[in-house]
């Protein structure tokens, strides 16, 4: 019995030891989706991948009116080249031009496969490049403000698990000293254009 005792005991220990340190550790939390979504450099992010998708689907706009007028010259090269009333010479030079239109064509789509690939990997490569940088000022602040307030450990309030549950159920921490979200969100849009600031509709009457 007494080679089991010394095991359970350490075990005891380390409990106990761990409950200590777990009860002495100061926490803090932050709502990471707030405050990511109200930064202005989130909106600005956003703001500049529309406009870089709206210029992307500009450029491919012309390219499928290309693609739309080779299809219709196509279907008038099949008509004359079926036409009886030409030569057989003449309807085989037709012919020729009809594969050399369709080989156009084949190119033509190739393109625009091409084009549409590059351009959703272009976005998604600026998008992540964006988030990586916006998520970057974040940490900072969040660091910045857990030294502050002698914290050792912050909890993102917002996280969910690979099920799309919560991970934090339950916390008393929330709208006091120790809930971070508003002091970091203030102190992230304490130099934000004045442009960003505007609401929405504001912008609009502005444009009109």
């Amino acid at each position: 019995m007494k080679r089991y005792l010394n095991p359970i005991l350490t075990l005891v220990f380390a409990a106990s030891l761990a409950s200590s340190a777990y009860a002495q550790t100061k926490v803090a939390v932050v709502d990471m989706k707030k405050v990511f979504d109200g930064y202005w450099r989130t909106k600005e992010a956003d703001r500049q991948l529309k406009e870089r998708a709206a210029d992307f689907e500009k450029a491919r706009s012309g390219i499928v009116e290309d693609y739309k007028k080779a299809n219709e010259e196509f279907g008038k090269l099949r008509e004359s080249a079926s036409d009886p009333a030409v030569s057989d010479d003449e309807r085989n030079n037709r012919k020729k031009s009809l594969e050399k239109k369709a080989g156009e064509i084949r190119e033509q789509e190739n393109s625009i496969r091409t084009f549409d690939q590059n351009m959703r990997q272009s976005i998604a490569d600026q998008q992540l490049r964006l988030r990586e940088s916006v998520l970057r000022d974040i940490k900072g602040v969040v660091e910045e403000k857990a030294k502050a307030g002698s914290f050792q450990l912050v909890v993102d309030t917002a996280a969910v698990s690979a099920n799309q549950t919560p991970i934090v159920v339950y916390t008393t921490l929330l709208g006091g000293e120790s809930d971070l979200s508003d002091a970091v969100l203030k102190q992230l849009n304490a130099n934000a254009p004045p442009e960003t600031a505007k609401p929405a509709e504001e912008k609009k009457e502005e444009k009109k």
